[in-house]
């Protein structure tokens, strides 16, 4: 016990103030990560373990008339050869969709049914149809080649739009038109009286790229079977271990506590590793058959085919305008790709999620979204950083601009005449949401102050003189973070003084060890040096909905909060007793337990072991260990405003992004560091989408940008300096107040890139240009119009 004013109490105060929720805390893991210190799943490898490679199809759609495996059983090394047959034998459960959609008719979203290994068609080139297991990876890789097939060609269709028309070719007896969700949201009577009655209508076709996720680490997946316990345990790259859990022993057929699922480091996700996928189920599989453990590793090419992508969207949108230009609504129809088969929560991102961000920042009354989601003989689709938020804010963003030019109004008059204002708060969305704060207006002046945009006029004559275009954008953008869910908050006080958090959340990225022990120190006082984070055994997270949807910090962060609570409330009793009080006297702050208008006091370190060394008194906790799970916390409504300047090339099409600016809103920002590091990935995957990345097929379905000779990722040449700037407003909806941020700098950066390639090809007449903005692309739209204007 000391003296609350002693030097250790000084101490304490002063490394709350280094290491508390606001300061720029370098990440804890950097120094592991930088000096390849790190752990990922192919650096685990168990004694005697096989390898697998896995069998895939070559044809976009088949039916597959024979599958031989004679060859391949009688090669050197080989362990095993399966088929869907055989893992239809074992009993599996199909991949499926749990999102509750329902199409406009009231019917339910319908369904795939995929199973791990092909039995009767294939539906896409890299469709899955058999496996081998052999001593080493050559060896099943050999085999795997010897595996003949015999599969009949069957039409195929990759577009979305072409895909729902009558008499194309049908990828399911079940899914007529190959439409599985007919989706619709809003009062279609209203929506159009209120178009009928617009003074202007501004109608835009756009496409929105399909895109691949190409993370630095690919798949990799390592399973193992006890068959005393009957126990799978499988260490793979995921984005939270407990969700996984629950998803692969509904796959496997076993119950819960038959399945371990353990992630290390992950090199990055977007989406893409939170589903289960077949080769899982497979190596599952055969390491029970075999009895021993089995190793299956993705390659770059194969990761182009059997990765989940994002985005490919066909939109129709339309906006209506009043004669002063004020929104009256908006609406959007379409198609939205699935790809072959349908599960995670693709859909979502394709529908529900795009209607929910869709009236961005902006007073808009009506909004209605018709969107069909369509499968086609294509890789299937996912969550890919965003998952229908960056989509929603680029068709705002881009009907906004051509009605500013079509009605001769400022675009930033515009924008600034339809903002919702502050004393509007909190504001029902006509998305169904209710927006708890923001100063929309507040952020855009700031995004024009800090661009220099009063100026940018000068900047534009003195790239003319250099024989160069320039063009300017500014884009508002609003995110609906991830929906309602709870999250762990387990805090243990370890025998070696250390502090445990253990959180359902999962850090594939993020840098979650450094905010989340910022957050537990400045409620607890505990040093931040001594806090660890324990997020991937599902063992030991026994509930958790991972990460996903830039939910973490407000979901674990709440549990945090609420975690501490507890154990303050254990302290007291227990300081009580040491300090010989009553517990209605005592206070805690600083990460002290003080007697009230006393010097009185016991630090929380010393408390916890305290508790271990002694027995407590009967009623008296034995321990400050809290194991919480929170009931939920609410989606939050992180915001912000971009602003982009381009400099093209008119001879080449070659696009350079000069200046980039980003003010955002993200509420009670823990770690500035850290937000501006996820702030600037998520530019960097915006401006890839932007101007060059795109997955394509042939007429065959063949996909034609299978490796990165053919699909371009931005490098750091093409990423700018970015100035970034914060004006928060903190939410209101959880005891942080916090708003995601891991998302936002793909939707910042999508709305104003385009807009600003617009503006600059305007100099030619040129009104729109769909994604990716290539070199190609560019060019020939300006000399399609020096043609129109010739003529």
């Amino acid at each position: 016990m000391q003296d609350h004013t002693s030097p250790a109490s000084l101490e304490n105060a002063i490394a709350l103030q280094k290491y508390g929720v606001g300061q720029p805390v370098r990440r804890k893991e950097d120094d592991t990560l930088v000096r390849g210190k790190g752990r990922y799943t192919d650096d685990f490898s168990l004694p005697g373990q096989a390898w697998c490679w896995m069998v895939r199809s070559s044809h976009a759609h088949g039916i597959i008339k024979g599958i031989d495996t004679a060859a391949a059983r009688a090669m050197p090394g080989v362990l095993g050869v399966w088929t869907g047959a055989d893992l239809a034998a074992a009993g599996y459960n199909p991949f499926t969709c749990g999102l509750p959609l329902k199409s406009r008719d009231g019917s339910p979203l319908l369904q795939t049914n995929r199973p791990a290994l092909a039995t009767d068609r294939v539906r896409f080139v890299g469709d899955p149809v058999a496996f081998v297991a052999a001593a080493s990876a050559a060896q099943a890789r050999d085999a795997a080649e010897a595996v003949e097939l015999d599969i009949e060609p069957l039409p195929a269709v990759t577009d979305a739009a072409e895909a729902a028309r009558p008499g194309a070719p049908q990828l399911y007896d079940n899914i007529p038109n190959n439409v599985a969700l007919d989706y619709h949201y809003g009062d279609t009577t209203k929506i159009e009286a209120a178009f009928a009655s617009a003074a202007h209508v501004t109608k835009l076709d756009i496409v929105n790229t399909r895109v691949a996720v190409v993370s630095m680490e690919p798949r990799v997946a390592l399973a193992d079977y006890d068959k005393t316990t009957e126990r799978f345990t499988l260490q793979v790259p995921t984005q939270g271990v407990s969700g996984n859990k629950a998803i692969m022993a509904k796959l496997l057929n076993v119950p819960a506590d038959k399945v371990r699922i353990l992630t290390a480091n992950v090199g990055g996700s977007f989406g893409m590793k939170n589903l289960n996928y077949p080769e899982y189920t497979c190596i599952a599989h055969a390491a029970k058959q075999l009895g021993r453990p089995v190793k299956w590793l993705d390659e770059r090419s194969t990761s182009f085919l059997s990765d989940s992508q994002g985005r490919a969207q066909l939109i129709h949108a339309e906006l209506a305008l009043d004669a002063d230009g004020r929104f009256l609504a908006v609406r959007l129809s379409g198609y939205g790709n699935l790809g072959a088969y349908i599960t995670g929560v693709s859909p979502g991102p394709l529908s529900l999620n795009t209607g929910k961000n869709l009236a961005s920042v902006y007073r808009t009354p009506l909004l209605s979204v018709d969107i069909k989601t369509v499968v086609t003989n294509t890789t299937l689709m996912g969550a890919y950083r965003g998952a229908g938020r960056p989509e929603a804010n680029y068709y705002m963003e881009r009907l906004i601009d051509t009605a500013a030019d079509e009605m001769g109004i400022n675009r930033l008059t515009l924008r600034k005449r339809n903002f919702i204002k502050p004393s509007q708060l909190p504001f029902p969305a006509a998305s169904g949401v209710t927006y708890d704060s923001g100063d929309f207006a507040g952020v855009f002046q700031k995004a024009l102050e800090i661009s220099d945009y009063e100026n940018f006029a000068k900047r534009k004559k003195a790239s003319r003189k250099n024989g160069k275009l320039r063009g300017i954008a500014v884009g508002s953008y609003l995110e609906v973070t991830a929906p309602p869910s709870g999250e762990l908050g387990k805090i243990t006080f370890e025998p070696d003084g250390s502090v445990k958090l253990t959180t359902g959340t999962l850090d594939y990225g993020q840098g979650h060890a450094t905010p989340f022990a910022q957050v537990l120190s400045d409620q607890l006082g505990v040093p931040f040096e001594k806090i660890t984070l324990e997020q991937g055994d599902s063992d030991l997270v026994r509930f958790g909905n991972g990460t996903g949807g830039s939910r973490s910090i407000t979901a674990t962060g709440q549990a945090i909060v609420e975690a501490s609570a507890l154990v303050v409330e254990k302290g007291k009793k227990v300081a009580a007793h040491m300090l010989e009080a009553s517990e209605a006297d005592i206070e805690f702050g600083d990460g002290q337990f003080t007697i009230a208008g006393t010097d009185r006091s016991i630090g929380i370190m010393e408390l916890a072991e305290r508790v271990r060394e002694g027995k407590m008194p009967e009623g008296t906790p034995e321990t400050l260990d809290v194991d919480h799970a929170s009931k939920e916390t609410a989606s939050t409504f992180p915001n912000g405003c971009h602003v982009a300047e381009v400099e093209i090339d008119p001879d080449t099409g070659v696009t350079r992004i000069v200046r980039y600016f980003a003010v955002n809103d993200f509420g009670t920002v823990v770690n500035p560091m850290i937000v501006a590091g996820q702030l600037h990935g998520g530019v960097a995957q915006g401006i890839g989408q932007a101007l060059m990345e795109e997955v394509s097929y042939d007429e065959s379905g063949q996909p034609i940008t299978g490796s990165f000779m053919d699909y371009a990722l931005p490098r750091a040449g093409d990423i700018p300096p970015m100035e970034v700037g914060d004006h928060p407003s903190p939410a209101k909806s959880n005891p942080l107040g916090t708003k995601g941020c891991g998302e936002a700098g793909c939707a910042g950066s999508l709305v104003c890139i385009v807009n600003a390639v617009v503006d600059a090809l305007s100099d030619y007449g040129i009104k729109h240009i769909n994604m990716p903005l290539t070199p190609e692309r560019v060019w020939r739209a300006i000399q399609d119009a020096k043609k129109a204007t010739a003529a």
